[in-house]
């Protein structure tokens, strides 16, 4: 079995928690564990994984698989093209790798499922349908009428294995409609995760769309590694369409000549109730959060008093409440969302509103991650700007140089090896360096603990697009 985790996303509805450059997927929301860590983590002992990322996410994706200590491949996606274009790269990398009758597990990396043994026996229930050619979906079996999400109408009855055909795969339907649904026993909400074999895959999406086959049989032909990362032809990959794998395969796979009363018999689904959620909107994550006797869900430094039913969020300072009822509260760094869990949905129209204003806030957090650490832009001027910066130990930032600042270091903790204009230097705790403008400069951390400094960084343009990279062992100079 080959696991393929689907990890993209775009940080919109869990904002302001999640950014486009640090969706939820990257967060722990449910555990110390990250979604993405979790996904992994509850398939057990398996000996590699491959995820599909965007490439602005690679290191994110580097960075907490070497944390769980879980050997991956990572497939970097030059644009986003949707779930059918990326399960078909990995089909064609274990198809090229004389794995092709191996079984795909299709995972998206941002679902929580509370009961992992109920998923490990669904799964198992899942392979020997897929090794002998079906396409295999798990349904969730539905605890209330849900609107947000597709479902899977199952035809026939019980073949006896745990599954079932699939009739239809259905749109998100209207409350009356989802109550019927429900009530009816035969609907299950679509999870989104598959199994099948590499080369069924290939095989289907060939004589339904291959116009996507054709374009990521191109973009693996030309395929470039360094470290984990799978590069495939970027301008090959952009001509490929933009589609799921349910409107690719999974739905004309269905729609085939056959009983419309029994489903079709090539493609089943097997029931899955284990807790799972997709965590789609705060509310949703108040909703499998432990709560205390008022209903509230509180994280980091909350004084709640006389509140209800709320979700109150902290990632850097103290938040108090009084006298509030239903409501969701996020306070980052640079952001803070007050809610009603009713409107929750409607995060969108502001995230939206705030890309028409130019502003930042969508797209990163004021504390960013780097291959080599982070940085926190504590406070910024007209001409100035302070960062914290962290360097793990052993890594090393990229040899630069800046047209328009200078920077000065302080050595908070830990030993700072500066190069400046090839001149080594070692500075060490409340030890100061100042770098001017135009020189050649690298900071390395050749210690064996975090390497903490203060950045003061002055000129006339501050943005980050201002660093000429001439060396990087993270392949991050452009020729």
């Amino acid at each position: 079995m080959i696991p393929v985790v689907l990890s993209g996303g775009s940080g919109t509805r869990l904002w302001p928690l999640s950014r486009t450059q640090y969706p939820k997927q990257f967060l722990p929301l449910n555990s110390d564990q990250t979604m993405l860590q979790e996904t992994v983590s509850r398939l057990g002992d398996i000996k590699t994984v491959n995820v599909i990322c965007n490439e602005e996410h690679r290191f994110l994706v580097a960075e907490q698989m070497r944390q769980i200590e879980q050997p991956c491949s990572i497939f970097l996606e030059p644009v986003g093209r949707n779930t059918a274009p990326a399960i078909a790269l990995a089909a064609l990398d274990a198809v090229a790798k004389g794995r092709g009758s191996e079984v795909l597990l299709v995972l998206a990396a941002d679902h929580v499922i509370e009961n992992e043994q109920a998923f490990r026996d669904v799964v198992a229930i899942a392979a020997p349908l897929a090794e002998a050619g079906k396409f295999v979906t798990f349904g969730i079996v539905p605890t209330h009428a849900e609107t947000g999400y597709g479902y899977i109408k199952r035809g026939g009855n019980d073949d006896g294995a745990g599954s079932f055909p699939v009739q239809a795969f259905v749109e998100k339907p209207d409350s009356e409609t989802a109550e019927a649904y429900l009530a009816s026993g035969e609907y299950y909400w679509n999870s989104g995760m598959f199994m099948f074999r590499a080369d069924r895959y290939l095989e289907v999406l060939g004589g339904f769309r291959p116009d996507i086959l054709s374009a990521c049989q191109a973009a693996m032909q030309s395929t470039s590694v360094d470290f984990d990362f799978v590069r495939v032809d970027a301008e090959a990959f952009k001509t490929c369409p933009d589609e799921s794998v349910d409107y690719a395969v999974m739905e004309p796979l269905c729609a085939e000549p056959g009983s419309a009363e029994q489903g079709h018999d090539a493609v089943v689904v097997v029931p899955l109730d284990a807790g799972w959620s997709d965590v789609g909107s705060w509310t949703a994550l108040w909703e499998i959060k432990t709560k205390d006797v008022q209903g509230n869900v509180l994280s980091g430094d909350v004084i709640a008093h006389h509140t209800k039913n709320s979700f109150v969020m902290s990632d850097n300072r103290l938040v108090t409440t009084l006298g509030v009822n239903d409501l969701i509260i996020v306070d980052t760094k640079d952001a803070l969302l007050v809610a009603h869990k009713d409107r929750i949905q409607d995060v969108k129209a502001i995230v939206g509103q705030i890309k028409a204003e130019n502003r930042t806030e969508h797209f990163q957090h004021r504390e960013v991650y780097r291959p080599w650490g982070k940085y926190d832009s504590i406070d910024n001027g007209e001409r100035y700007q302070v960062k914290r910066i962290t360097v793990r130990p052993g890594a090393k930032l990229s040899v630069q140089m800046h047209h328009h600042r200078a920077e000065h270091w302080i050595v908070v903790s830990g030993t700072a090896k500066v190069t400046i204009d090839e001149v080594e230097n070692f500075i060490t705790e409340n030890q100061s360096v100042y770098i001017p403008i135009t020189a050649v400069h690298a900071l390395e951390n050749p210690g064996k603990v975090d390497l903490e400094l203060i950045e003061v960084q002055s000129g006339s343009y501050l943005g980050e697009d201002d660093i000429v990279r001439f060396e990087d062992r993270y392949g991050r100079v452009k020729v």
